[in-house]
């Protein structure tokens, strides 16, 4: 493609841009990622890429940026206000594990920025402003849980979320490792069903149990 047609298409380039470094960083991570491969496949050159990001470490933080865009744009997208807690607390079960399951640069995206200390995400005023959406529509569900006698009232939202999605992200994350120590790949059709089963009925078990001392 020559630049006269890539100045004629700024938003395009830039996508094609994010694109081809979301796949580069999730393959290769910061460091081993290469910015005349990303811009290759982006097809254009490196000095329309710095154009655009200015540095390479920019352009992983709008990866990330991206990322966590799709995400919370998916989570606005779930209608659970109006389901019986219990079927809330499912369905929002299985969009976790099922988004993790087909977004899995998201993970090894997340595992490279965890390397960094988060140095990149903290540095993004963008990533901060987009704290997930359904935290608060998960505290309403377990209030209104709670409210109905079906959940226990001590749950803390935030910390109940970080636990669902974990048991999903242990699994994808390292699927791999899991396959080779353990001769089982997780990720198969009928595990994938077995484990998103066993791990929705120990959230709920957690939910319909009391606290000692109730």
């Amino acid at each position: 493609m020559n630049e006269s047609k890539i100045k004629r298409d700024p938003e395009g380039t830039r996508r094609r841009i994010l694109a081809a470094a979301a796949e580069e960083f999730a393959n290769g991570g910061l460091s081993g990622a290469r910015v005349d491969q990303i811009a290759r496949r982006a097809l254009t050159n490196e000095r329309m890429l710095y154009y655009y990001f200015g540095s390479k470490e920019q352009l992983f933080t709008a990866v990330l940026e991206q990322s966590f865009s799709c995400l919370s744009e998916a989570e606005r997208q779930l209608d659970l206000e109006g389901l019986e807690p219990v079927e809330a607390i499912t369905q929002l079960a299985h969009f976790i594990w099922n988004y993790y399951f087909e977004h899995q640069d998201l993970l090894r995206l997340l595992n490279n920025e965890n390397l960094h200390e988060a140095r990149y995400i903290k540095s993004s005023a963008r990533i901060n402003e987009m704290m997930s959406p359904v935290t608060s529509v998960l505290a309403s569900i377990l209030m209104r849980g709670a409210e109905a006698g079906v959940f226990r009232a001590d749950v803390d939202p935030l910390r109940f979320y970080v636990t669902l999605s974990a048991l999903g992200y242990y699994v994808l994350s390292n699927r791999y490792t899991l396959a080779a120590i353990l001769g089982r790949d997780f990720t198969e059709p009928e595990e994938r069903v077995e484990v998103l089963k066993l791990s929705t009925e120990m959230v709920l078990c957690y939910l319909r149990s009391k606290p000692e001392g109730s």
